[in-house]
């Protein structure tokens, strides 16, 4: 069994532990009416789309999320929220010392508490147990936004339930043999359908797309054609499963909570991979972390 198949069916057990932990950490995380920005890279970004919205459908203030190579500094917020799985991202740590020197508070959820980010970050939230041998992030990255999702009460068994069920339920036939995938989300589950997106080319080499549900209509559909599958993550808009069936499309309906949806995505990654004869542990041109040296820093 690969690290990421492995890691990806520790996700409902993960999952509790970050709920349970929500509460004792509710002091370094953002207070109800508190301006906050949260930041991350790759899957932690769109970790980070999906929180905060969640945080203002719970009323708890206005909240943005950024990538944290494009944080804007011109903005003032009362916490900043920096998602890191490795504790050694580059971006992430220019961010923090940043915000540190303009005394902006900050508090880091993280995978590994013996790395820099525990330095510069103001406050820290450690889930070692969501921690992963793979490049390719799963449990982690649904860890933390659990962990963000039950601080603004959100989060509820039913989440776990469902992701129990993700885990064991078969895909739709055939599906891994499709040749390109289209994500589709609304609300918060725009982050996670964006985050399928990326697994898929991660894990599977796929060519795979995500949008806004409402906007699919609007041009991305045109490349939908027999061969290819589009994924709802969460409720579709009205009409759009036929009109998807209807250009010979496998359509696939999300009937779980949104985050274990995609936890089947994430088993669809794996199931492509080795369709393909691909190693999902072993992704083309990544690595775990991503940690630029002064002259790649100046490039960019």
């Amino acid at each position: 069994m690969s690290h990421v198949a492995y890691e990806l069916g520790t996700q409902p057990a993960c999952w509790e532990r970050a709920a349970e932990l929500a509460p004792e950490r509710r002091a370094v995380l953002p207070r109800p009416g508190e301006r906050t920005a949260i930041v991350g890279c790759g899957t932690s970004y769109y970790m980070a789309q999906a929180a905060a919205v969640l945080r203002e459908e719970a009323g708890q203030g206005e909240t943005d999320a950024f990538p944290a190579s494009e944080f804007p500094h011109h903005r003032r917020y009362d916490r900043v929220i920096a998602l890191t799985r490795s504790g050694t991202t580059t971006e992430v740590l220019d961010l923090l010392a940043g915000l540190r020197d303009a005394g902006v508070p900050t508090t880091a959820v993280i995978g590994d508490p013996s790395t820099p980010v525990i330095t510069l970050a103001d406050e820290l939230v450690v889930l070692d147990f969501a921690d992963e041998q793979s490049v390719v992030q799963t449990r982690f990255a649904t860890t933390a936004l659990t962990l963000l999702r039950a601080h603004v009460g959100l989060h509820t068994p039913s989440v776990v339930a469902d992701a129990r069920a993700a885990l064991t339920a078969p895909l739709p036939a055939e599906l891994e043999t499709r040749g390109q995938f289209t994500f589709l989300g609304r609300g918060w589950s725009i982050g996670l359908a964006n985050e399928a997106a990326l697994k898929m080319r991660e894990a599977a080499l796929a060519w795979a797309e995500s949008y806004p549900a409402m906007e699919y209509r609007h041009g991305p559909i045109s490349v939908t054609a027999p061969g290819t599958a589009t994924w709802s993550i969460g409720e579709a808009p009205e009409g759009l499963a036929e009109q998807v069936r209807g250009t010979g499309a496998q359509w696939v309906a999300g009937h779980l909570d949104p985050l274990a949806e995609l936890v089947r995505v994430h088993r669809l990654a794996v199931a492509v991979a080795a369709h393909r004869g691909l190693d999902p542990d072993a992704p083309r041109n990544l690595t775990r972390s991503v940690i630029l040296t002064t002259g790649e820093e100046a490039v960019r």
